[in-house]
């Protein structure tokens, strides 16, 4: 299939800006694909740590993202992740992998090893993918375009909030610090830096639920025809 000919909506953002929420229940909305991208660099980044192969070492973890066994299953409406058949979801959430996947994200050759597998998630009747890259490098060509950001504070308080609720203990100014260190490492790499679109659409979810910043993209999807079919949740 020519992805191009595909409807493709991008939501890059930096870490915890809500992108990942707001993508979910838009493509939920629309009845559309939704493409988690984290999740395959996080995915690699657990690989690479089960395999004991450095961080620094670009060409290993390239061969890593070329080989990855990787399956996103749909399950009473969330999306699960599998490495070789086994269920990852808890691990690529963690803290530690989220931090070791910015690290990995960093090298060219995993972002040119997975960009082809990134593509073919296009499929009718659209795709919603979700990311840092997404709108620039990954589906450029993308009509709908919007870049979701937050304040840090809020930021570090949303994931503080996200950890609590699952019996996961860290303090608000180590996420704070980390965070600060994962937006300056994105952001400054030289391949694919986290920025928004030239023709992305800003929303500043600090003050938002993600339902708000749904209803907000959805407005602006209208004007192009595009509406939503599912339930609000």
């Amino acid at each position: 299939m020519n992805t191009e000919a595909v409807t493709v909506i991008t939501i890059d953002g930096p870490s915890s800006s809500g992108k990942g929420t707001v993508a979910r229940l838009l493509a939920g909305r629309l009845g559309w694909r939704y493409l988690d991208s984290g999740a395959l660099y996080r995915t690699v980044a657990v690989a690479a740590l089960a395999e004991g192969v450095s961080l620094d070492a670009e060409d290993r973890l390239a061969d890593i993202a070329k080989a990855l066994d990787i399956q996103f299953r749909d399950s009473d409406g969330d999306q699960h992740v599998f490495l070789e058949d086994r269920c990852i979801d808890a691990e690529i959430r963690a803290e530690t992998t989220g931090d070791a996947a910015s690290q990995v994200a960093r090298h060219a050759a995993v972002r040119e090893a997975l960009l082809g597998r990134q593509r073919q998630f296009a499929e009718s009747p659209g795709l919603v993918a979700d990311g840092r890259d997404m709108g620039t490098v990954v589906f450029p060509h993308a009509r709908h375009k919007f870049y979701l950001t937050a304040s840090a504070d809020e930021r570090a308080m949303r994931r503080h909030k996200q950890l609590n609720e699952k019996g996961i203990g860290v303090s608000l100014p180590a996420l704070a610090k980390d965070i600060a260190e994962r937006d300056l490492r994105d952001s400054s790499r030289a391949t694919a830096p986290l920025r928004p679109a030239d023709d992305a659409v800003t929303i500043d979810s600090t003050e938002l639920s993600a339902v708000e910043v749904v209803a907000q993209i959805l407005s602006h999807l209208a004007d192009a025809g595009i509406v939503a079919v599912g339930k609000k949740t």
